[in-house]
């Protein structure tokens, strides 16, 4: 194993066919009946999922030393039932939605990332990348994830206190100006009279 690249990375998906997300295309490395066996399972912010996918990430996390959701796929790990009774996150546009479809879930606001044993969900996109390098820090130390964020260019220090989405932990307040729904917190647009 290479020293500057420690983790061998590769794409799982229910077929090997190419896999369109936005302009992107990419050709999945295994499907989930013959993906070896992992350490790290990324559920990475895309839309869709099937029964099939979550069967795998159930199977998959039973020997994972971690299975990590990004943004708002936190929605696909918790339809596996691996959040229920647990704490997670989602991105903060979220938080209302997957305490109401999820109520066994203890949705953290204010949270860049929330770790349970073996599972760990991350806030919006970018905290993605905190949550990435506290995985780092977990299997090398301080220094190289440092040293990580150095090479990426990386300034955010949100991997080193989960605690920093603190603008987040307050939901927002509805307003004559910007009306919020009391049930899922987005702006309503009033009807034109």
């Amino acid at each position: 194993m290479d020293d500057q690249m420690p983790f061998q990375t590769y794409t799982v998906a229910e077929s090997t066919q190419p896999v369109t997300l936005g302009a992107i295309k990419i050709i999945p490395d295994y499907t989930f009946a013959d993906a070896p066996m992992l350490k790290i399972v990324v559920i990475p912010a895309q839309a869709g999922q099937t029964e099939a996918m979550l069967n795998w990430i159930r199977k998959a996390t039973k020997t994972a030393d971690v299975t990590m959701s990004v943004c708002t796929r936190a929605f696909v790990l918790a339809s596996t039932g691996l959040l229920a009774g647990k704490p997670a996150t989602t991105h903060h546009n979220s938080y209302k939605s997957l305490a109401i479809q999820f109520p066994d879930i203890s949705v953290q606001r204010g949270a860049r990332f929330v770790e349970f044993g073996n599972m760990a969900t991350a806030g919006g996109l970018t905290s993605g990348i905190d949550l990435a390098l506290h995985v780092v820090e977990r299997y090398f130390g301080r220094k190289v994830a440092e040293d990580t964020a150095y090479l990426l260019e990386y300034q955010g220090t949100g991997w080193t206190d989960p605690a920093s989405n603190a603008t987040y932990l307050q939901a927002a307040a509805s307003t004559s100006e910007h009306p919020l729904c009391p049930v899922c917190g987005m702006e309503v647009v009033p009807r034109p009279r």
